[in-house]
């Protein structure tokens, strides 16, 4: 991976919807709850995503200002968007792309110079994981 990992998160999907299709393809809402670290301090992860199902397989995951990071010292906002794939028979998940902060908790300021890399696993029980780290 590139850079240095800044955050570590474990948590799971909290609910699911379909969605109206797009052009491309069947399209899912799914919001998650996580709680982790993120630059060295203790922080829980929301997001509301959406997930295309791509005519190739490929699913295409987006979360256009539907996330929080939420900190001791405050509350922060980010974007991200990146491509996945079906990892197993039951609806399994990974998906890797790139996350931007909009808003960042104080002490995390210095991360709004950075594009944040991830890696996502969510799991057909709900689970989910999220690996970050900081290309600078």
């Amino acid at each position: 991976m590139l850079g240095e990992k800044v955050g570590s998160f474990t948590g799971k999907t909290t609910g699911q919807r379909v969605l109206p299709p797009s052009a491309e393809g069947p399209r899912i809402e799914v919001t998650a709850e996580l709680t982790g670290t993120f630059g060295g301090i203790a922080a829980t992860w929301l997001a509301t995503y959406t997930s295309t199902i791509r005519p190739d397989g490929t699913l295409y995951g987006e979360c256009a200002d539907q996330g929080l990071v939420m900190t001791a010292d405050g509350v922060g906002t980010w974007r991200a968007a990146g491509v996945g794939w079906f990892s197993g028979d039951d609806g399994s998940a990974s998906f890797r792309g790139a996350v931007y902060l909009t808003t960042p908790p104080p002490k995390l300021g210095d991360l709004m110079k950075a594009a944040l890399v991830f890696e996502y696993e969510a799991a057909a029980d709900g689970a989910a994981a999220l690996e970050l780290w900081a290309w600078k």
